[in-house]
């Protein structure tokens, strides 16, 4: 019997060996929709029963050092809201970390329903728009966000195979976006003092 793996843990192994922790992870952080999956077991985990993970009503900005969700973008009915509000929670210097299925790697189809998963809103694709169903990761973000400095974008697919329309795909099969928060610059004022963040 196979056991099923969630998609943090699948990807444990792969982070792990690039010290992908050591670059991208700190506390305080957050696991938005971690469920019984989460990235590191210091991390705040939230879920349903917390509120809404669009809003994120009762954070506080710059709350966290580490934003992290998984799996769980393409859930949303308003992604756009979403990550300025996981954006707004994220304190300067800290990581955005969003993963999402791949388009033709787990749907392998380019219009709703999804085949895995009915609450599925949106299809996502590394770096190219296909309206009204698909969406750029790497666009998105960007859009969204304001040009934010992007670690990287990287296609995931560690262990996936080809595998029969009607079989669920085995392996990995995400996009996986790290951006970093910079902090504001400091610019001189009028009479020569450092303000942070220009005037």
């Amino acid at each position: 019997m196979s056991v099923i793996r969630g998609e943090t843990s699948k990807a444990f192994a792969r982070r792990a060996a690039s010290g992908w922790f050591r670059q991208f992870i700190a506390d305080p952080g957050i696991d938005i929709g971690a469920g019984d999956d989460p990235l590191n077991h210091t991390f705040r985990r939230w879920d349903k029963h917390d509120g809404d993970a669009t809003a994120m009503a009762s954070v506080p900005d710059e709350t966290f050092r580490t934003v992290y969700a998984s799996h769980l973008l393409e859930h949303l009915d308003d992604p756009d809201a979403a990550l300025r509000n996981w954006w707004r929670i994220l304190q300067p210097g800290g990581c955005l970390i969003v993963v999402v299925p791949h388009r033709d790697l787990y749907e392998r189809k380019v219009a709703l329903p999804s085949r895995w998963n009915s609450e599925h809103k949106t299809f996502w694709l590394p770096d190219r728009d296909e309206p009204p169903v698909t969406r750029s990761l790497a666009g998105t973000v960007g859009r969204v966000l304001g040009n934010p400095r992007i670690e990287y974008v990287e296609v995931v697919d560690e262990g996936w195979q080809a595998v029969p329309l009607q079989e669920h795909p085995v392996g990995e099969y995400s996009i996986e976006v790290v951006v970093r928060k910079q902090a504001p610059r400091a610019s001189a004022g009028p009479t020569g003092d450092l303000r942070e963040g220009g005037v």
